[in-house]
């Protein structure tokens, strides 16, 4: 009787090995992290730029717990440019305008970064003091045009952060 109770008590015992020994091998497997794309050459590369502005964009929404505008400008090279610019600067105000919660974020970038800089001037123009505390703002761009932003949109509380298209 006592062999019989030794071999079970072995094989459950091998059996507990085995699960362990399994669970460990999945701890074990991370995944690997991408590297962070480049900003593309070409301001003409429309594709490139909007897969490059969505990874700045997931790298940079940390503490985000609603949702994401993406605002995308494409090179001033683009067939109707006026008309694109146009429209999407009456999308940002009126945006702006309906109010942006607490958690969300607003994600701004292009190959033209003057350009976009203007529509993000002209669509917080205007905007109510305060309104829009809790909410990060993206401004992808060149160095050059992060102040004017920054002061465009400080008055309404976001948490502005600028990334250097590199």
């Amino acid at each position: 009787m006592n062999i019989h109770r030794s071999r079970i008590t072995i094989a459950v015992f091998a059996l507990a090995l085995l699960a362990l020994s399994a669970c460990k091998k999945e701890e074990v497997a991370a995944p690997a992290v991408a590297a962070p794309l480049s900003a593309p050459a070409s301001t003409s590369d429309n594709a490139a730029w909007k897969a490059y502005l969505a990874d700045v964009i997931k790298r940079n929404s940390g503490s985000v717990t609603g949702q994401t505008y993406a605002y995308y400008l494409p090179a001033e090279s683009t067939p109707d440019f006026a008309g694109e610019y146009v429209r999407l600067l009456e999308k940002g105000k009126a945006d702006v305008e309906r109010g942006i919660i607490e958690g969300n974020l607003l994600a701004y970038g292009s190959p033209t970064s003057a350009k976009m800089a203007d529509l993000v001037v002209g669509a917080f123009d205007g905007a109510d003091p305060g309104t829009m505390k809790g909410v990060k703002l993206l401004f992808i761009g060149n160095a050059a045009d992060s102040e004017r932003v920054k002061a465009a949109v400080a008055p309404t509380g976001v948490d502005y952060v600028f990334i250097e298209a590199k």
